[in-house]
């Protein structure tokens, strides 16, 4: 894992930056004779506030940035005011929930204002927050807040000049069919599920299982998504409790070598978020029992009863998905796969544009696109392709699928260089090749519609008299003869049954 793939070290700048910004929050907050529960919302906040804001472009993070504490402010009056009721507490938590859940069908900003707002909530419970502490936390927020903007987008600002595209907006859908509306109920009746189990194992410790289940739906749309990231999410906790008890109960909540050890938690969370999520969770469960360390209360019965909460969150999560208005792994791939080759569609058809000399046309932003809608592909096919899957016919199939789309993107990048080429670009035999990729997509998108397009290419292509070809022509040439191969190759493994075997070319 720590080995992944980091191109221009954005990972370990990321982490860097992560612990000095929160760091930094902890540090003003305790310089400013805050009390411990206020100094540790703080630390959450500004996690929270570098963690969760993902939007496209920076200005747009600034402003989701600006509004974490609107959305976080009445969630936390809400929770300390009745913290000692708990029906009124549960029934509100679980509304937190789902307006959190929901949230979500707008985007990066909607995720980050959701999840800010129910870590609220939850940090509340964990620290047994009361009204009369309520100023000191507003205070401790708004600082942390700032803090973590300040390092974000003033000390040390990370972000390429040229903004990297768009993440792929979500499924869209009407009413029930959008996925983020069912995945809102499915978050709720997992948490509610979580919530109430986990208040039959304790009465104090509850809101784990509930936290458990509401990050265990983070990122994620189908139920193998679901399911696989349960299971690593359980794996994660349960290697972190092993290590709580070789590193937090020694400390015993000593001061200085637990601040140190916390930071080097905040690092690795933000550094194996993107690679590994069990090894994300290994940090995040060494920090907790860090954290109750410099509370006073950490014996190595919590470490396991932290166990047994996280279980059963992942239980209420796999009992949601099969129940609740499944999402299948299947359908919700397809619909990836599809967004992704009519991606393909379009940077062919801007690079023909750009052929026929538009000079407008830019195949380059399409192509990246195409890089991020395949890594959502992958992120759905992921469940197939884990280890513990036992459909071997859809392992096979989904290995087959994820490696003909990787080398669509391999040869659409190469072609929307080529296409930006003057030189190479003059000539008529590339125009006719993209009419035929065009007619490849198509066929595998509107097959009903494909039989129209495949009589364009050559036959109403004046192709000049022989003469010598640019070297960058005949590069693009082979790119798009390429990729019509990989495109009818995807034919098989798309039209079929999911659960056939395959037949070998």
């Amino acid at each position: 894992m720590f080995h992944a793939p980091d191109p221009g070290l954005l990972r370990l700048r990321v982490s860097t930056r992560a612990v000095l910004g929160i760091g930094g929050a902890v540090a003003v907050a305790e310089l400013c004779g805050m009390s411990l529960t206020a100094s540790i919302v703080g630390g959450l906040a500004a996690l929270l506030a570098l963690f969760t804001v993902q939007d496209p472009t920076v200005g747009r993070q600034a402003v989701t940035t600006a509004l974490l504490p609107a959305a976080g402010f009445p969630v936390l009056a809400l929770a300390t005011l009745l913290h000692d009721h708990p029906l009124p507490r549960d029934l509100a938590f679980l509304a937190v929930v789902l307006a959190g859940a929901y949230a979500r069908r707008w985007g990066p900003r909607g995720h980050a204002l959701g999840t800010f707002g129910f870590m609220m909530f939850f940090v509340t419970q964990f620290l047994h927050a009361v009204p009369g502490q309520l100023p000191e936390l507003y205070g401790a927020v708004a600082l942390a807040v700032a803090v973590a903007a300040t390092v974000r987008f003033g000390l040390w600002r990370i972000e390429r000049r040229t903004p990297p595209p768009a993440a792929p907006a979500p499924l869209t859908g009407l009413g029930f069919a959008r996925p983020t509306t069912r995945q809102a109920f499915q978050v709720t009746a997992a948490c509610g599920f979580a919530l109430a189990i986990g208040q039959v194992l304790s009465q104090d410790r509850w809101y784990w299982a509930v936290g458990a289940a509401w990050w265990i739906f983070v990122n994620t749309t189908s139920r193998g998504e679901t399911l696989v990231r349960g299971f690593r999410r359980v794996l994660g906790t349960v290697l972190g409790i092993a290590a709580g008890f070789l590193i937090a109960i020694p400390l015993d909540g000593a001061p200085a070598p637990t601040a140190a050890l916390v930071a080097v938690c905040v690092f690795g969370i933000f550094y194996t978020a993107g690679p590994s999520y069990s090894w994300m969770m290994f940090f995040v469960t060494v920090m907790a029992g860090l954290l109750y360390g410099l509370l006073g209360v950490l014996h190595p019965g919590l470490l396991v009863l932290r166990v047994q909460e996280t279980a059963v969150g992942a239980l209420g999560a796999a009992l949601a998905v099969a129940v609740i208005l499944p999402i299948t792994t299947h359908s919700s791939t397809d619909a990836w796969i599809q967004r992704a080759l009519h991606c393909v569609r379009h940077c062919t058809t801007e690079a023909a544009r750009r052929l026929a000399g538009d000079e407008q046309a830019d195949p380059a932003p399409r192509a990246a696109e195409l890089e991020l809608l395949l890594g959502r592909v992958r992120l759905s096919l992921g469940p197939l392709l884990h280890p513990i899957s036992p459909l071997r016919a859809r392992k096979a199939r989904a290995r087959q699928v994820a490696g003909l789309l990787d080398d669509c993107a391999r040869l659409v990048r190469a072609f929307a260089a080529v296409a930006a080429d003057p030189d190479a670009s003059h000539d008529a035999r590339l125009t006719a090749a993209c009419a035929r990729v065009e007619a490849a997509v198509e066929a595998l998108v509107a097959p009903e519609r494909a039989a129209a397009l495949l009589p364009v290419p050559v036959a109403l292509v004046d192709v000049p008299a022989p003469r010598p070809h640019h070297p960058g022509a005949e590069a693009a040439l082979t790119h798009l003869t390429e990729l019509e191969r990989a495109l009818a190759a995807l034919a098989a493994p798309l039209r079929t049954s999911p659960r056939s075997p395959l037949v070998p070319a």
